[in-house]
């Protein structure tokens, strides 16, 4: 995909602060840095999102992602680690490729989520279970 940020900073065609590459993962700085030390680490093939990964890029993206926010950790000393992947526009993703941030967090940093727990009762959480069991391969 031409036209995709990521797909031009994979292949190089726009210059990047690379952290990491190998056959599947780019991991560079974003270029917002929410907090120093914040990288993305994206698969190098267009993926729009989870649901279009390949086994193979599922199992190269997670474990690059990890010795990505351990190294985060250790160059930042931040004390907390927030990896954030979000898909499609309700999920909040603003890039159609497949990537996670590797977001080091330091106490009083002035990034927040809410997560509005509703607490359904145990038997709307057996009936929620039974239907995505129903649709797993």
């Amino acid at each position: 995909m031409t036209d995709c940020v990521f797909c031009r900073l994979a292949s190089g065609r726009l210059p990047s602060s690379k952290v990491y590459e190998d056959a599947h993962v780019l991991a560079f700085m974003d270029a917002g840095q929410i907090n120093p030390g914040h990288v993305i680490v994206a698969v190098k093939p267009h993926v729009d999102n989870i649901y279009g990964l390949s086994a193979e890029l599922a199992a190269a993206v997670f474990p690059a992602a990890v010795k990505i926010a351990r190294a985060v950790k250790v160059a930042t000393q931040a004390p907390g680690m927030t990896l954030l992947q979000a898909n499609g526009k309700a999920g909040g993703q603003t890039v159609e490729h497949f990537h996670i941030h590797v977001l080091p967090r330091h106490f009083d940093d002035g990034v927040t989520f809410t997560w509005p727990a509703k607490h359904p009762p145990r038997e709307e959480l057996e009936r929620l279970a039974a239907m995505v069991r129903s649709e797993l391969p």
